[in-house]
């Protein structure tokens, strides 16, 4: 096939088979059916999804997004909803931790504002989806590109090369497209690791997250779905992101699993009875990122590629989902229009679009960590006066659980609103 007819559609390449990446595919060719060829490359889609056990908060805003391209249907029944959400700020020797702040988990009355999911079911859903939709699911990494006045070439890593109008980079954080781009990354670390795994407790957590606040950064527990056991019985289970001080980790990673599950039991409370480790715990380290730009010539950057923000709101994987929902309404807008997706003016509207929210949200979480991961007494004494002070203010309760469920924004694509594009 002659390189002319094969760019006869324009082609987009999104580097990267994460979640925000296969929202993007699936938007896209959901959007512009036969009108645009959308190929995914990852090596990753070599491996069985389901393997994935690491757990998600999906925000309401990014679950109307799902709704709308017709996924959330699929794994709806193993999402859990965030029904209640308790805030407290103690001391891990404290003997009792006081509730400083409660949230209903719903907005406008009836929509909760968040799901608990595993990403290998959500993972698996989507990709069905894009097979469906006929996205090409290439097994394959990115090894680089050229941009060649109207197209890119794309290469990858077993040697073949493809034409393509836009390549998106959601290659993740340490990104080699957007370092050959020439792309700045701002970034430091925070000192501290994220711990997550898969709890198994004795009682129902009746679907409420709690956040401790602790000198050494939050201790999130996250409601997942019961699994139904042989017996009839239900198997209750909670995902946890333990922040904890990096020069910490090792020693709690190597140490005997029962005295690991005692440090647990320490910030994990006895409030849903004997706890047990359903998955291995795997310690990441936190740090912040934000890239100089979100776009260069024929590259857009997507998810983790763009910015990296602290855990303390949940808010990374919905981040990206964001930014999937913005440039695929861009990109949309701009085809209907006759547009090149991969313009320079079309590129520079998905960078005024993130900007502000990415920036915002990164400096939020930063702020966030920095007040509450310390144990100075007049801080601590601002903060809960603070917390208090919110928890008397029904209106400023309902802001708040609406910005964490990501639908505060007039302007937020329509993906975002459930919207079809």
């Amino acid at each position: 096939m002659s390189a002319a007819t094969e760019m006869e559609r324009p082609r987009i390449v999104i580097a990267g088979g994460g979640l925000a990446g296969l929202s993007l595919s699936l938007a896209l060719k959901r959007a512009l059916d036969g009108g645009i060829d959308v190929v995914m490359c990852d090596p990753a889609l070599k491996r069985d999804p389901h393997g994935d056990k690491r757990s998600y908060a999906i925000a309401a805003a990014a679950r109307r997004m799902l709704e709308a391209l017709g996924v959330w249907g699929e794994v709806a029944d193993r999402a859990q909803p965030i029904l209640d959400m308790v805030i407290t700020d103690s001391r891990l020797q404290d003997p009792v931790r006081p509730t400083f702040l409660t949230f209903a988990g719903d907005v406008d009355g009836h929509e909760p504002f968040a799901h608990m999911i595993t990403a290998g079911d959500l993972t698996a859903a989507l990709l069905d989806s894009c097979r469906e939709a006929g996205v090409d699911l290439k097994a394959e990494g990115v090894k680089g590109f050229a941009v060649r006045g109207a197209h890119t070439e794309v290469s990858l890593t077993n040697g073949d090369s493809l034409q393509a109008s836009l390549l998106v980079a959601a290659d993740g954080a340490r990104s080699h497209l957007r370092e050959q781009a020439g792309i700045g990354w701002i970034s430091w670390p925070y000192k501290q690791s994220g711990i997550v795994a898969t709890i198994a407790h004795e009682r129902d957590h009746e679907g409420k997250a709690i956040e401790h606040f602790l000198p050494s950064g939050p201790f999130a527990i996250l409601p997942l779905k019961p699994e139904p056991q042989a017996d009839g019985s239900l198997k209750h289970r909670s995902s946890i992101v333990w922040t904890e001080r990096t020069e910490n980790v090792p020693a709690l990673l190597e140490a005997h699993p029962e005295d690991l599950l005692i440090e647990l039991e320490r910030r994990f409370g006895l409030q849903l009875g004997k706890l047990a480790f359903e998955t291995k715990p795997q310690a990441f380290p936190l740090s912040f990122g934000v890239a100089r730009s979100f776009v260069a010539e024929r590259l857009a950057l997507l998810g983790d590629a763009a910015h990296v923000i602290h855990p303390i709101a949940g808010q990374g994987l919905n981040l990206g989902l964001h930014d999937a929902a913005a440039l695929a309404e861009i990109i949309t807008d701009a085809m209907r229009l006759g547009m090149d997706p991969g313009a320079a003016d079309v590129l520079d509207q998905y960078e005024r679009a993130r900007r502000t929210d990415i920036t915002t949200m990164g400096m939020m979480t930063d702020g966030l960590n920095r007040l509450f991961s310390n144990d100075v007494l007049p801080v601590r004494l601002i903060r809960d006066l603070g917390l208090g002070l919110v928890d008397r203010m029904p209106g400023l309760k309902r802001f708040f659980i609406r910005e964490a469920a990501g639908l505060t924004s007039r302007e937020a694509p329509r993906l975002l609103r459930g919207e079809a594009l």
